[in-house]
C-alpha cells in the first residue's frame, strides 16, 4: 500500500530501530532518552536466541564475556555455559530493568524503507562523495518505513524518521543454500531436505521424531552443524539407532573449553599486551614494526594452542585437523566449542565424518565427487545464513547496491556507519568473541554521535578507514569475508572511547591494563 493522503506517514519518534534481538535492545537502551520506536517482526525479543536455537544450544563464550556492562549475570562466576533459555531470561531481565519494552512494537515487520531526504546525497552516492556535513538528526524526516502488522499483507502503515538503526543481524530469516546442477539438487531426493533454520522451529517431540531411527546427513562443520549432529546421536542411542554423517568441506579448529594447558584462553588474545602481536588498522610505523618483530611469538602461540587441541581431541584420527593455523580461525571468529561427549559419540559410531568438496543429490541420498553414494532419509543444511540478502530486501535503491564490495564485507566506519548511506546506522554486523558486548559499545558510540558529542570525519576518511580495515582482515585470515575484529577488538574500542571523550585505558593500573583480560564491564559508563 503506497503512501497517500488517506495513509500519510506517521511521525512518532526521531529514531527508528529495526529488530529487537541483542543489538536492538542494546541500541534501544542506549538511545532511550530519544524515545526510539523499535519494530520487531516476531512477538518477542531475543532474535536468533529465540528463533534460531536448538533445544541443546548453549552460549559459546563464558557468561562473564557475554553480558551488558551495567547488568551483570546472576551467578556470573558459574563455569557452565548458559543455555539459550537462560540467555533469553537474561535479555528479558535486562529489557525490563531498563524499561526497554515500552518502545518495542511487536508483530511489526518492516517490509520496505524509502529515502525521502536530500536528493543531493542520493545522487552523490554514485556520482561522487556525498556532503561531509550531514546532520544525524536534521529536524525533518529522512526515511519512511513501511510496516506490516500481524502478517496482514494488505495493510502497511508508514512511519517517518530522521534516523534509522538497522539491527536485523546477519543470522536467521534467509538460509544460505548450496547451488546444484540440473537434476542434481534436492528435487531428485526422495527423503526430506531442510535447513537448520527449519529445524530450529521444531519442538522437542518433533525434533526427536525427525531424527530417531533415521539416516541423517548434516552438511557443514560449524557450531550449528556440530550441535545438530550431537542431537541426532542422542536421538539414536541403542542398537536400533542410526549414525549421523557430517559432510565436512573445510574443517575449522574446535576447542573443548576455554583453558589451554591449564591457562585461561583470554590470556592469549583478550589482553592489551596480546594485541601488539596482531596487525590492526592505523597502527603506525613503530607498532607495525613491533608487530613484525613479534610475528614469531604470534605463530608460536597459535602452535601452542594447536598442540593442546591435537592432544585433547582426536582431530587427526577423524581427519578433521585443519590445514590452516588456529590464529586464522580466531581472527575470523570461526572457532567453536565442541560439546563434551561429541567425540565419544563418534567413537561409538553414532557420528561419522565424510570429507568432501563437492557433492550432489540422488534419489536415495547424496553422491560424492568420487561417485560413491551415501543413503539418507534426512539431509540438513548447516550452511549458514544470507545476511546481506536480508538487508537488501528492505533497503531501497541505490543504497542496497552499496552493500556489495569485492571483499564480501560491508564497509562500516567504527563498525556502525556506512559512509555513503545517510542518517542510518547498522548495529550487530561486526563479530567478536562477544557479539553482545560489541553491539553494546557501538550503541554507546552511536548515542554519543546522535547527541552531538563528536562529529564524523569526512566521507573520504571514513571510506579510507573501512577499506584499510578490510585489507587488514585479508592479511590476517583467508576467511576474511566474516567481518571479525577479535584480534584487535581492544584497539578498535580504544578508537570509539576516544571519539566519545573517554579514556581508552579502562583498568585501574598499568599492570592490569596490560595483562588483565578486557571484558564488557570495563566499558561501563562512568558517572
Amino acid at each position: 500500500m503506497a503512501t497517500t493522503l488517506d495513509n500519510p506517514p506517521i511521525s512518532v519518534s526521531k529514531i527508528a530501530i529495526i529488530g529487537a534481538g541483542v543489538s536492538g535492545i542494546a541500541a534501544s537502551k542506549q538511545l532511550s532518552h530519544h524515545n526510539p520506536l523499535v519494530f520487531e517482526a516476531s512477538d518477542s525479543i531475543g532474535g536468533v536466541w529465540r528463533h534460531c536455537s536448538y533445544n541443546s544450544t548453549k552460549l559459546q563464550s563464558h557468561r562473564r564475556d557475554y553480558e551488558f556492562s551495567d547488568f551483570p549475570w546472576p551467578q556470573r562466576e558459574s563455569s557452565e555455559f548458559p543455555t539459550h533459555l537462560e540467555i533469553l531470561d537474561y535479555l528479558h531481565s535486562y529489557a525490563e530493568h531498563f524499561d526497554v519494552l515500552k518502545n518495542i512494537r511487536f508483530n511489526s515487520k518492516v517490509v520496505e524503507i524509502r529515502y525521502v531526504g536530500d536528493q543531493e546525497d542520493l545522487s552523490s552516492s554514485f556520482g561522487g562523495l556525498p556532503s561531509d556535513h550531514r546532520t544525524p538528526l536534521p529536524g525533518h524526516p529522512v526515511w519512511e518505513i513501511g510496516v506490516q502488522k500481524n502478517n496482514q499483507s494488505d495493510s502497511i502503515q508508514w512511519y517517518a524518521f530522521e534516523f534509522v538503526v538497522v539491527c536485523i543481524g546477519k543470522y536467521g530469516d534467509i538460509p544460505k543454500i548450496p547451488e546444484f546442477a540440473c537434476n542434481k539438487g534436492p528435487d531428485v531426493f526422495k527423503g526430506r531436505v531442510m535447513h537448520t533454520l527449519d529445524y530450529c522451529k521444531l519442538d522437542q517431540e518433533a525434533a526427536t521424531k525427525l531424527l530417531e531411527g533415521k539416516k541423517v546427513v548434516v552438511v557443514g562443520f560449524k557450531k550449528s552443524g556440530i550441535d545438530l549432529a550431537m542431537e541426532c546421536a542422542k536421538a539414536n542411542q541403542g542398537p536400533q539407532g542410526q549414525s549421523c554423517t557430517m559432510v565436512v568441506r573445510t574443517p575449522h579448529w574446535i576447542v573443548p573449553h576455554y583453558r589451554i594447558w591449564g591457562l585461561p584462553f583470554s590470556m592469549f588474545y583478550s589482553t592489551r599486551s596480546s594485541q601488539f602481536l596482531h596487525e590492526r588498522p592505523n597502527q603506525g610505523v613503530l607498532k607495525a614494526l613491533l608487530c613484525l618483530l613479534l610475528s614469531p611469538v604470534r605463530s608460536g602461540i597459535s602452535k601452542f594452542i594447536e598442540s593442546y587441541l591435537l592432544r585433547k581431541l582426536p582431530l587427526e584420527k577423524y581427519e578433521l585437523k585443519p590445514e590452516h593455523p588456529f590464529e586464522e580461525d580466531y581472527a575470523s571468529c570461526q572457532m567453536a566449542i565442541v560439546p563434551e561427549n561429541f567425540f565419544s559419540e563418534a567413537d561409538k559410531g553414532k557420528i561419522v565424518f565424510k570429507r568432501a568438496s563437492n557433492w550432489s543429490f540422488w534419489s536415495g541420498g547424496i553422491e560424492f565427487e568420487d561417485n560413491s553414494k551415501l543413503e539418507a532419509d534426512v539431509v540438513v543444511f548447516a550452511t549458514g545464513f544470507d545476511g546481506k540478502k536480508k538487508l537488501k530486501s528492505i533497503l531501497p535503491r541505490p543504497f542496497c547496491s552499496l552493500l556489495d564490495y569485492p571483499s564480501g564485507l560491508m564497509p562500516l566506519y567504527r563498525g556502525t556507519i556506512h559512509p555513503l548511506i545517510p542518517n542510518m546506522a547498522f548495529v550487530g554486523y561486526i563479530e567478536s568473541v562477544s557479539n553482545l558486548a560489541t553491539s553494546e559499545i557501538r550503541s554507546m558510540w552511536l548515542s554519543g554521535l546522535l547527541d552531538k558529542k563528536f562529529e564524523l570525519p569526512s566521507v573520504e576518511k571514513m571510506l579510507s578507514q573501512t577499506l584499510h580495515e578490510m585489507d587488514v582482515m585479508k592479511r590476517s585470515t583467508r576467511f576474511y569475508k566474516r567481518h571479525c575484529n577479535s584480534t584487535h577488538s581492544i584497539n578498535h574500542n580504544d578508537e570509539m572511547c576516544e571519539d566519545m571523550g573517554w579514556s581508552s585505558w579502562r583498568k585501574k593500573n598499568w599492570i592490569t591494563e596490560g595483562f588483565s583480560p578486557y571484558s564488557s564491564e570495563d566499558y561501563r559508563k562512568k558517572d
